[in-house]
């Protein structure tokens, strides 16, 4: 079993640098035994949100899982539907419920809706002051999006969820949350697989006896931005988790730092273009 480490976020909470993400794991059972398999391999930070649909599952993996519930990191998202109808409060309740938690770990207002998320983010402050999440945050959130939330909020965000892999390094971004005391989070961290077959990652990790995909998310470690790849899979699973014995060196990195494309391999949802 792997020990991964935590970051310390803005309020003092920890948070596993390696998590398990869920998206599109729907299939019968799919997300349950994803779970449990991650769990067995050390892991204790499950990310999932309304719109994926697996809540439930999530919720059933948490109660069989053999360690505490304190013990296990658990992110979920409010959707765009709900910010536009106002039922931040309501949605929460909902995921809640079918969580089988009575909080969260971490609660992300999913993506910065046009007109609605200041309003969000302050119903989200309320959910934390009643301490039915640990820590709330945001995603896929631009530093201009940051910007407007401050100026209506003293709460800073925990979290900011971002797509980051080798070939989207949003470096900017990146040094404005680390200044504002935000931790980075990378979804997608593998690109949906982009970058796998690059030749420098492939020599990088013939140097280190790693995968690509272990380089890739080893680099991101580095710049201290958690993880949370997403596979179903136990071998992907079990191989995400063997990061932690290796170091790249400052060469490696920039070589991998020079790989940027803005390549943006998540879909942006069609009520946000």
């Amino acid at each position: 079993m792997t020990l991964i480490p935590t970051l310390t976020l803005n309020n003092d909470i920890e948070m596993p640098l390696l998590g398990l993400g869920v998206y599109k794991a729907i299939g019968e059972s799919e997300v349950e035994s994803a779970i449990l398999c991650a769990i067995q391999q050390g892991y204790r930070l499950i990310d999932t949100a309304s719109v994926y649909k697996n809540e439930a599952g999530v919720g059933r993996a948490i109660k069989a899982a053999p360690v505490p519930r304190e013990e296990i990191f658990v992110t979920t998202k409010v959707w765009n539907n709900a910010q536009r109808i106002g039922d931040i409060e309501g949605a929460f309740t909902r995921s809640l419920e079918r969580l089988q938690l009575d909080y969260v770990d971490l609660y992300l207002i999913h993506w910065p809706v046009p007109a609605c998320f200041l309003d969000t983010w302050q119903q989200l402050e309320h959910i934390y002051h009643e301490k039915k999440a640990r820590a709330i945050g945001v995603s896929n959130f631009e530093i201009h999006h940051l910007e407007e939330l401050f100026q209506i909020s003293g709460i800073v965000p925990a979290v900011n969820q971002i797509e980051y892999h080798p070939l989207w390094n949003q470096s900017d971004l990146l040094a404005y949350c680390k200044e504002k005391g935000i931790a980075v989070q990378a979804y997608a961290p593998l690109a949906r697989g982009a970058y796998l077959n690059r030749d420098i990652l492939l020599n990088i990790g013939l140097a280190h006896g790693k995968t690509t995909a272990q380089v890739g998310l080893r680099w991101l470690l580095q710049k201290g931005i958690s993880v949370i790849p997403k596979s179903t899979r136990a071998e992907r699973i079990i191989s995400n988790a063997q990061i932690f014995d290796f170091v790249l060196t400052g060469d490696e990195m920039r070589a991998i730092d020079g790989m940027d494309e803005k390549f943006r391999s998540a879909r942006v949802p069609e009520d946000m273009l």
